[in-house]
């Protein structure tokens, strides 16, 4: 299970975020993906943890989508961007 850091938290260890992009999703989009995620743990008898893994590496876990769908938390998750994420690009 997973545990979403604070604002207080990610403040202490990363300092203060660009930008905060909220994750949402319908209902019927959740429940797929919570099907899929559980079949990864009954698959595995617990030993494994099912996930969504994407480039920015953001977790979204069982846990989260049921404190999503219950009203405890506000989004799915959050993406964080702080000021060293921002690089620049010459094209040539």
């Amino acid at each position: 299970m997973s545990q979403r850091m604070t604002m207080d938290e990610v403040l202490r260890q990363y300092g203060v975020p660009q930008i905060k992009l909220d994750i949402h999703a319908t209902r019927s989009e959740l429940l797929k993906l919570r099907e899929k995620l559980m079949a990864i743990r009954d698959l595995s008898q617990g030993k494994e943890q099912g996930y969504l893994d994407i480039d920015c590496k953001l977790y979204i876990d069982v846990d989260d989508i049921d404190r999503y769908l219950s009203g405890e938390l506000d989004t799915v998750g959050e993406i964080y961007a702080f000021p060293d994420d921002i690089k620049s690009y010459k094209e040539e």
